[in-house]
């Protein structure tokens, strides 16, 4: 501090304070600060209270802009703490619950895909919770791509796969598909068929679907077994004979509907899962990776179990929809005389207006609703990048959710708060206003300032800013009701005393009237009494690189609304910036001032973060 004096320090407070909470603080906080650092003052509680007060109020009239600017210039150990616990905060995580039966470097997690769409929320939400564990414990991470499905499967979803879990920061140590193991699947099937626990099936499905209802086998389940007189039974071999001739007729005479090969479970089962569940079907559809080169593929069920337990994985984590399907799981391991892993369960993550389903983000995108799947209101990661949101605010936000069975539709907000944390100190400060009012300033002591593009972070250093012809805008709004001899202070630049409003011809349409405000330059001391007002350099002609810079924003808000589409939940506005913009990287976070943190999209548009 620049004086070692209770009036400092009680001022110091209050600006850390007040910059920490948007720009506010109390009397209370502030004098609960100071006895803390100091318990020698508590004696004199009642005098230190007097001097808080002014203080507070004073501190409270500045913008957060000018408390930042003056914690910066006149309190940097302050700076210092703050950036400290911004550091400490963003390093908490929330600790997950232990793994039942897990042994140190032995734990083995993967994370199963379909490359069926792009991942969203709910996928960053499994991909993390098997990654923590990984790193908690120590291990494997597996990365399987579930295509068994041709008809849905394309190369561009094994990417955007691929890109999404790096941008998560997410490594693994073992990436690989399940159509690589098809013959391994394959012979997984003919063992369950030569046991007598799969079968052919070639009924309608109209008629597969009512016996599962009524509980009612079907003709293709018959069988009979052959006492081996010793106490265990072999199915019939002429029944089994026929069950491999329809087996092999699926891959090349049955066409697709025709022929599955059935689970033998237990067609009485409350569990409807356990009711003959599908092993394998046809699907006559090129694959992305093996082209035509087979067309009999196992369902996600029968897949899932044995790739699971080949792969060595010891504790397999799945959203509780599959709870049901746990039964079927273990019994084909079972069966199979196969390892069997630990399943555990968690609830599935959506966020309120923001479809994570597949079919509903297609149909999205086929009716021409939304352009992309990185359409910044949707959920998908590509979106969440494009927005602005950072990988490491999505895992302190789920991790905070704790590992629950209730299903979490969480409010955006949420998500936004934790963001808000990780972009702030790392966000660029730049003016913008949204509808221009020239105001011509006499006596300006120089044509070129520096600010700094951060009031908080030093290592961000400074722009420079050239108002030719003395010209600049600030927002129509906040210039209506200007009078003769108001004085306004602009932010950075000083004290504006307003000499007359005059009229000039317009010459561009960024120009929103043909009023212009002449004023002069007073001074730069500090003025609680004076309205403070963002402001560009500005020519009317728009004929200079070192003035406003017309830009587009792009608003994403909520895109269902009581689960109906929301038509307005895009808005494009139009705006003008400083010029610096154009020396920023695409990529940038930048917070407008009095509007709200933002992405560069590009040279001519930012895509709205949120405030």
């Amino acid at each position: 501090m620049t004086q070692n004096t209770t009036e400092n320090k009680i001022k110091g407070f209050a600006l850390q304070n007040a910059v920490e909470h948007n720009g506010k603080t109390t009397d209370k906080i502030v004098l609960a600060k100071i006895l803390g650092a100091q318990p020698e003052l508590r004696a004199q509680v009642k005098e230190i209270a007097k001097q808080i007060t002014p203080i507070v109020k004073q501190i409270n009239d500045l913008t957060i802009q000018e408390q930042q600017l003056q914690l910066t210039r006149d309190f940097a150990d302050i700076i210092i703490t703050i950036a400290q616990k911004q550091k400490a905060s963003l390093q908490t995580q929330q600790t997950l619950p232990p793994l039942t039966d897990a042994q140190k470097n032995q734990v083995i997690t993967r994370f199963p895909p379909e490359p069926n769409g792009y991942p969203h929320i709910g996928h960053a939400k499994a991909a993390l919770i098997n990654s923590e564990y990984v790193d908690i414990y120590g291990g494997k991470k597996i990365l399987r791509l579930d295509d068994t499905n041709p008809e849905n499967e394309r190369m561009e979803y094994y990417a955007a796969i691929k890109v999404g879990l790096d941008w998560l920061g997410i490594k693994y140590d073992t990436i690989k598909n399940t159509s690589d193991d098809i013959d391994l699947l394959y012979q997984k099937g003919l063992e369950l068929i030569e046991s007598g626990k799969a079968y052919v099936c070639t009924c309608k499905r109209e008629d597969i679907k009512k016996n599962r209802e009524d509980m009612k086998s079907c003709k293709c389940s018959t069988t009979s077994n052959i006492n081996d007189g010793d106490g265990t039974s072999t199915p019939d071999p002429k029944i089994q004979q026929k069950t491999f001739e329809k087996w092999h007729k699926m891959f090349e005479k049955f066409k697709p509907g025709e022929a599955i090969l059935r689970f033998r479970g237990d067609m009485k089962s409350k569990n409807t899962v356990m009711r003959d569940p599908i092993l394998f079907r046809i699907i006559d559809a090129a694959h992305p990776l093996l082209a035509n080169k087979y067309r009999v593929w196992p369902s996600y069920d029968f897949a899932v179990a044995i790739e699971d337990s080949i792969q060595g994985v010891t504790h397999a984590f799945r959203s509780k929809e599959y709870e049901l399907r746990d039964e079927l799981y273990y019994t084909i391991l079972d069966t199979l005389n196969m390892r069997k892993p630990k399943i555990i369960s968690f609830s599935r993550l959506t966020f309120k207006g923001m479809p994570v389903s597949k079919r509903v983000l297609k149909s999205l995108i086929e009716q021409r609703e939304v352009a992309w799947y990185d359409d910044p209101r949707l959920p998908t990661l590509e979106a969440m990048r494009k927005r602005g949101i950072k990988p490491q605010a999505i895992k302190k936000f789920i991790l905070s959710l704790g590992f629950t069975k209730a299903d979490t539709q969480a409010p955006f907000d949420a998500l936004e708060a934790f963001n808000r944390k990780i972009i702030d100190g790392q966000s660029i400060r730049l003016n913008m206003i949204k509808d221009p009012k020239q105001i011509t300033i006499a006596n300006l002591p120089t044509t070129t300032i520096e600010i700094q593009n951060h009031p908080t972070n030093p290592d961000m250093g400074t722009r420079s800013i050239q108002i030719p012809n003395n010209t600049i805008a600030i927002e129509q709004t906040d210039a209506k009701n200007l009078k003769t001899n108001d004085v306004i202070r602009l932010m950075g630049l000083g004290n504006i005393r307003i000499m007359n409003q005059m009229r000039t011809p317009s010459t561009s349409s960024a120009a929103t009237n043909n009023n212009s405000i002449q004023g002069e330059y007073l001074d730069d001391t500090m003025n609680p009494k004076y309205p403070k007002m963002q402001w560009i350099p500005y020519d009317i002609t728009g004929a200079t690189n070192t003035t406003q810079k017309k830009i587009k924003i792009l608003i994403p808000k909520q895109l269902f609304i009581d689960d109906q589409y929301n038509k307005d939940s895009l808005q494009l506005i139009e705006v003008y910036t400083e010029p610096h913009y154009l020396q920023l990287k695409d990529d940038t976070p930048i917070q407008f001032i009095k509007f709200g943190y933002c992405r560069k999209d590009s040279q001519t548009q930012a895509i709205y973060t949120h405030k």
